[in-house]
């Protein structure tokens, strides 16, 4: 009775919530065609702002789909849509809501997707036995049903359709055999992916014999299966043998597979052994694999010398002792080690190469004491037991003393035991204590009581007010963000877009005072960051946005405060406008890697990079260095403009013309130019070789720079005249532009304003003027009169004068300057170094004009040879 009480009480507090909270809509059952789009909605209501998850079978969904509409105050609405529904989106769905770890769930509904056929069971791979007979199974299934099988075999219809599932007997093959199956429906036919039977036969030899770990005794073989047969490999068979010339076969290790390895112990020190594997399948075993050799170190010996005796004459000692075993001695004896003391000092150690030693001055060893060791070059084994030279007659005495010694020892000893013996006795009598009986009765304990501390509590502190002035924040920064504040009511946060160190961005819309709104983009810092500093940053970030007008550059709409229960602080958030495409660098990623890949031509990756460059252009006038320039920090709208962005590391220059970071961040290193990773500087021109690394990600469609090169080796790989390579679709002058941002030398690279009037040049190329103006590019590649960026020198060369040149030598460079680019970076003409990324053609005769990709056959038959020999 009382177990049916609690269970309806349970229910009872389920149905109604917890405190109020419960779902007032929950999701229902649909019934959607595949490739149309599904919408499921669910509504939560008493929390301010509830974290509502989608749950699919029960698996929580990670979906930037979801959507969150305020109802009231403490009621929201969330909504879940999957835009081209396919069959794998078919199942259970329902929302969740955690409160003070309690799970709310809603009720349940059942997504079901009518369309072709899917498989269920698709023909897989199989293996068999020459001429044996096996099934192949297939199943599929809809909606709508009834769903049909089809079988083809080697390129042959196996009979007609079949209901599913269906399974197909094969009488047996004596070869490879390609397979599949068809299904079909009301809706139409799905075909399913080829399978192919293998025939069984035995493995080849194992590959890959390494040896692991090696010490003087032990060492973990490991291997690689080769062909396996179409079969799984059951054991594995190593045999060994030790020696170099004349080997001793070991026995035979049999062991099961995987793992593929093997550990031996006890083995010989300084040894040679060979090692050889074979493998078994159920047909049969593989030949086996070549012998391989290896050989353990060294040790230290494991014995010391035995029967170490002396020999006193009036003018010598001479000590001996029995050679070691090669066992015992476990590699190349270096010497012997003799050590001797005398009246308790220790005297120096003496080396022998034979098992004897011969001491001249007999005399001065009298009662002294001698002991020996074995050495190799990895150390000294075990000392020997000593031995105390004295003359003969005194060796006498000493062994009659000895024997008179161990009388009175023993006699001591029996005593001490009687003692030991009688006072155990006594103990055994039960007498009372100052503390109580000595042997208490079994089973009873001492109690202890205490009284419990008195508990307090405390009261936190009223909220302050949602203003500049409860941030502790600078007077400058609350002056320059008074006018941008924005009341947090007139925002309705919606899905989040993305997630960084010390925040994320969300989707929201903004309601103005004619009670129209916009869909914006809003930075909201992290709640568990607390301290003014972290705050002051990320307004300083709004603080640089505010005075930004350029279409090319993210522009700041205002700064709102969201204030949390519990919370010393209000949180900012920063408003921006909403940037349809996202960043950049996910944008060219799902350009080659997304569901759906899109082209991208020429044309539009330059227009990506003349907008970054014009947005650049625009910072640098107004002395704003950005520091962290990147694909990831450049936002796409509507209208495939990009703006640049994230201006968290920036800095404004208000005197001279670089800036130097004080402490150490986490910084962008692979974007980050030489003196900015040497020296901690930080200039205009620091930003212009990101720009060309930005150039790069964006040719290459989104690629990492300097792959396969770590974050800690970047400065040495700069250092010694390595750049990113020319990406393949790239044309050589874009290339030649992004290479003279990375010029080792700052003052050598070009200016923002250069490198707009370069991209234009090569935009223009590409979208060909009217026919009027086509003169306006017509040799700009060989007009010496051709403008050229700040501190570039394109000089005067005479016809006959080579047209090759080393592209980082600029007017005004010192010295020094010019031999480390000529030096110690391996820059130009260095012979064996890559001729396309250290100097570059600035013309060309007639007889070698540039190809359609913009190189000639010569220079790229010459690039492609110096490749293969990097």
């Amino acid at each position: 009775m009382g177990t049916c009480l609690w269970t309806l009480l349970f229910l009872l507090h389920c149905n109604e919530g917890i405190h109020g909270l419960r779902f007032t809509k929950n999701p229902s059952n649909i019934t959607v065609t595949q490739g149309n789009m599904a919408r499921l909605g669910c509504a939560f209501e008493g929390l301010s702002e509830p974290e509502i998850a989608w749950m699919k079978d029960g698996e929580k969904i990670y979906s930037s789909d979801q959507m969150y509409i305020t109802l009231d105050a403490h009621h929201w609405e969330t909504f879940h849509s999957v835009k081209s529904v396919q069959q794998q989106d078919a199942g259970k769905y329902w929302c969740e809501v955690e409160y003070h770890g309690t799970i709310i769930s809603s009720e349940p509904a059942w997504v079901t997707v009518e369309g072709v056929p899917h498989f269920v069971v698709e023909p897989s791979d199989v293996a068999v036995f020459a001429g044996e007979p096996f099934n192949l199974t297939c199943a599929a299934r809809g909606p709508p049903d009834p769903v049909e099988v089809l079988w083809w075999l080697g390129g042959e219809q196996k009979g007609d359709f079949m209901a599913s599932p269906s399974v197909l007997f094969v009488k047996g093959v004596n070869g490879s055999v390609k397979f599949y199956c068809e299904a079909r429906n009301t809706r139409g036919i799905s075909v399913s992916r080829t399978g192919t039977v293998h025939i069984k036969v035995r493995p080849d030899s194992p590959q890959g014999i390494r040896v692991h770990q090696a010490s003087e005794s032990n060492v973990t073989l490991t291997w690689s299966a080769g062909f396996t047969g179409h079969s799984r490999l059951s054991t594995c068979t190593i045999q060994m043998s030790r020696g170099a010339g004349r080997k001793v076969k070991l026995p035979d290790v049999d062991l099961p597979v995987p793992p593929f390895q093997h550990m031996f112990d006890s083995l010989l020190s300084h040894s040679n052994y060979s090692v050889r594997i074979r493998c078994d399948n159920e047909v049969g075993s593989s030949p086996f694999s070549q012998w391989v050799d290896f050989y353990t170190p060294e040790a230290a010996p494991l014995a010391a010398p035995k029967n170490l005796t002396f020999e006193l004459t009036e003018q010598q000692l001479t000590l001996s002792w029995a050679p070691l075993e090669e066992a015992e001695l476990r590699g190349r004896l270096l010497a012997y080690k003799v050590q001797w003391s005398q009246g308790g000092e220790s005297q120096d150690s003496l080396l022998f190469k034979e098992n004897y030693a011969h001491l001249s001055g007999a005399g001065r060893f009298f009662n002294s004491t001698f002991q020996v060791s074995a050495c190799t070059a990895v150390g000294c084994g075990p000392w020997s037991q000593p031995i105390l030279v004295m003359p003969a007659s005194a060796t006498q005495a000493q062994t009659q003393r000895g024997h008179i010694w161990v009388g009175l020892l023993f006699g001591l000893l029996v005593a001490t035991m009687v003692g030991l013996l009688l006072t155990v006795l006594l103990r055994k009598r039960g007498k009372e204590t100052q503390f109580g009986s000595a042997f208490t009765a079994p089973g009873t304990e001492a109690q202890v009581t205490f009284t419990a501390a008195r508990s307090f509590n405390r009261q936190y502190p009223e909220l302050p007010e949602c203003t500049l002035d409860s941030l502790g924040i600078s007077c400058d920064l609350k002056a320059k963000l008074q006018d941008v504040l924005i009341s947090e009511r007139l925002l309705t946060l919606g899905r989040m877009l993305g997630k960084g160190e010390f925040g994320s961005v969300r989707e929201a819309f903004l309601k103005t005072e004619n009670n129209s709104g916009q869909k914006v983009a809003v930075k909201v810092l992290k709640t568990d960051i607390n301290s003014t500093s972290d705050i002051e940053q990320c307004l300083k970030e709004a603080a640089y946005m505010k005075d930004f007008h350029h279409p090319n550059v993210i522009q700041l709409i205002g700064v709102s405060l969201h204030r949390r229960a519990q919370q010393r602080l209000p949180v900012p958030m920063v408003i921006l406008p909403f940037m349809k495409h996202g960043d950049l660098h996910t944008f060219l990623l799902m350009s080659r890697l997304g569901d759906e890949p899109f082209t991208l031509s020429v044309q539009i990756l330059i227009q990506f990079m003349l907008d970054i460059a014009r947005g650049m252009e625009y910072l640098s006038n107004k002395n704003i260095i950005h520091r962290d320039l990147a694909a990831r920090n450049c936002m796409l709208n509507e209208n495939m403009t990009v703006c640049v962005a994230d201006f968290g590391l920036s800095k404004k220059i208000y005197s001279g013309d670089y800036y130097r970071q004080g402490s150490v961040s986490k910084l962008p290193v692979k974007w980050i130019a030489l003196e900015s990773l040497a020296d901690n500087v930080y200039t205009t021109q620091s930003d212009v070789w990101a720009f060309g690394v930005t150039m790069w990600e964006i040719m290459t469609r989104g690629q990492t720079p300097y792959p396969g090169v770590e974050n800690s080796e970047i400065y040495e790989y700069l250092i010694k005249g390595e750049r990113l390579k020319q990406p393949p679709d790239c044309p050589v002058d874009i290339y030649e532009v992004m290479h003279s941002c990375w010029s080792p030398v700052s003052k050598c690279r070009p200016s923002f304003q250069y490198l707009i009037d370069q991209l234009e040049v090569q935009w223009a190329k590409l979208n060909p003027a009217p026919e009027k103006d086509a003169m306006l590019y017509v040799n700009l590649e060989d007009d010496e009169e051709q403008a050229s960026g700040p501190g570039f020198d394109t000089g005067t060369r005479s016809s006959d004068e080579p047209s090759w040149g080393v592209p980082w030598l600029c007017a005004g460079m010192e010295d020094d300057e010019k031999n480390w680019l000529m030096v110690p970076s391996g820059a130009a003409l260095a012979i064996d170094g890559d001729y396309r990324y250290i100097i570059g053609p600035h013309g060309t005769d007639d007889e070698t004009r540039h190809s359609d990709d913009g190189q000639s056959e010569d220079i790229r038959d010459e690039e492609e040879d110096v490749i293969i020999n990097v």
